[in-house]
């Protein structure tokens, strides 16, 4: 951590919302004048696509059917630490992005399922990451302690497997049984590495429909989020506000002393109530020691 230089970390599995959860945070780095670093998740895998289908086979012939890119072997998280680490010491580091498409292909001009080159952040005042491993701890990594704010984006699973499924078959060309594969191939992967970083998190925003999930394979559309609620969970609830944050979100409610529950269609009001003063704060310090 580093008051001279703060990090956001957002945490959540493929399907979870981290991307429209971005782009919340970047209306509030816009209205509030704040120039940011961003960190993509991918840009830190080991392997491009190619290599990490070879490496899954290879996987797959010793045995291990479910090597997925949840995996913090298929990421090279050492240099997501180093990058951290060198954020909060210097304010400078290197990222790089991951090509999903012919579209990001186009943009980047590097093909799809390949890295871009490494290039340096730009002049910032804070690092934006977004990924799978935002909180990774590991017997060799220690990402979490780097994070000045830690958020974690957390539907619950079968609402999770159901935005999977209809974002990589609309953008991504995949068939409704390759995402299948895929879910099913990341269980063990997503129990071991991906649900303890929650436990790390400053404060989890979770998603919950309310209506019938019960099979995601055959759901033909994603509740919306008039058709869920939304519960936030604050790892430590002193100094927030609750009884305002209570009056200022309609039909919102307390369920337990760290954790609050709205409206769904509420999570733009709700991320920008409570994440804008916890940002404001981290620039306050930055810029008082500058």
């Amino acid at each position: 951590m580093s008051a001279r230089h703060p990090i956001i970390s957002i945490t959540g599995s493929s399907g979870a919302g981290t991307t429209s959860v971005k782009r919340i945070f970047e209306m509030i780095f816009r209205r509030e004048k704040v120039e940011a670093a961003f960190i993509e998740g991918d840009a830190f895998h080991r392997y491009d696509r190619a290599a990490m289908a070879a490496k899954v086979a290879e996987e797959e012939r010793l045995g291990n059917p479910n090597f997925t890119h949840f995996h913090v072997d298929a990421n090279e998280l050492e240099r997501l630490e180093q990058v951290f680490a060198g954020y909060g010491a210097t304010g400078t580091g290197q990222t790089r992005a991951y090509i999903h498409d012919a579209g990001e292909a186009e943009v980047h001009g590097v093909p799809p399922g390949s890295f871009t080159a490494w290039t340096d952040f730009p002049p910032s005042d804070l690092l934006f990451y977004e990924g799978l491993h935002g909180c990774a701890v590991t017997d060799t990594v220690d990402i979490a302690r780097h994070a000045d704010l830690k958020i974690g984006v957390v539907p619950v699973i079968n609402l999770e497997w159901i935005q999977k499924i209809h974002r990589d078959r609309a953008t991504r060309g995949y068939s409704a049984e390759a995402v299948m594969d895929v879910i099913l191939r990341r269980m063990p992967d997503y129990v071991r590495y991906i649900t303890p970083q929650f436990s790390l998190t400053d404060i989890n925003f979770q998603r919950v429909p309310i209506v019938d999930t019960s099979n995601p394979f055959i759901a033909r559309w994603i509740p919306t989020p008039d058709e869920s609620m939304l519960v936030i969970r604050f790892a430590n609830p002193r100094g927030i506000d609750f009884p305002y944050l209570l009056s200022m979100v309609p039909q919102s409610f307390m369920s337990r002393p760290n954790s609050i529950v709205m409206p769904g269609n509420k999570l733009d009001i709700a991320m920008q109530l409570i994440l804008t003063p916890l940002i404001l704060q981290l620039i306050e310090k930055q810029r008082r020691l500058s």
